[in-house]
């Protein structure tokens, strides 16, 4: 089983990956907080794996770190839950908002979630909690990300919008108005939203 890969991001999309690894390809999928991570084609990237065989398949999933790894390992240990399903979700609701929402039972989070419905965000809290008790705090921030960035995809996922629409539109707006406040930034991204 391969459980991790380096070499060199070949190319990227936001479900995934190909990582040239002394000459050969790996397609890898991931969730869009490691493809966001991750840098640009040509970079040295380095993943952690999740090898799914099928009867027809060898997936490989990839995570930039060892938090969404076990979330991931957790969440396909639910009964109903696939490793497709699983990198949606962490796809869709921060590492530790997703952590805190299982904790908690937090079931209508869960359901703002594309692709989980209330019996699967039930069951995910019925079979995690107790997990989500035992695991550590979330992995710190980068240092560039001083909060704004979560606190402004939330708010937007939490107004109806996917993530995978809004994160590129977010880090835009981050890196064009470092000075801005949450507030003009949340406006300024419903503004390019609606604009679209």
């Amino acid at each position: 089983m391969i459980g991790s890969l380096r070499g060199r991001l070949a190319s990227k999309s936001p479900q995934e990956l190909l990582v040239d690894v002394g000459g050969v390809g790996y397609r890898v999928h991931v969730p869009l907080s490691t493809f966001y991570g991750v840098g640009d084609p040509g970079a040295e990237v380095s993943l952690l794996i999740h090898t799914h065989v099928r009867d027809d398949a060898l997936l490989l999933f990839g995570f930039l770190t060892s938090q969404e790894e076990t979330l991931f390992q957790r969440l396909i240990g639910v009964s109903g839950v696939g490793p497709k399903l699983a990198v949606n979700i962490l796809s869709g609701i921060e590492v530790g908002e997703l952590a805190s929402a299982l904790r908690n039972g937090d079931v209508p989070r869960l359901t703002r979630i594309p692709g989980v419905g209330k019996k699967t965000a039930e069951r995910l809290v019925v079979e995690l909690k107790d997990a989500m008790q035992r695991m550590g705090p979330a992995e710190p921030r980068p240092a560039e990300d001083d909060g704004r960035q979560t606190d402004l995809l939330a708010a937007l996922v939490h107004l109806g919008y996917s993530r995978a629409e809004v994160e590129p539109v977010v880090l835009r707006l981050l890196r064009e108005r470092p000075g801005d406040r949450l507030e003009d930034l949340l406006r300024r991204s419903l503004q390019l939203l609606s604009a679209r």
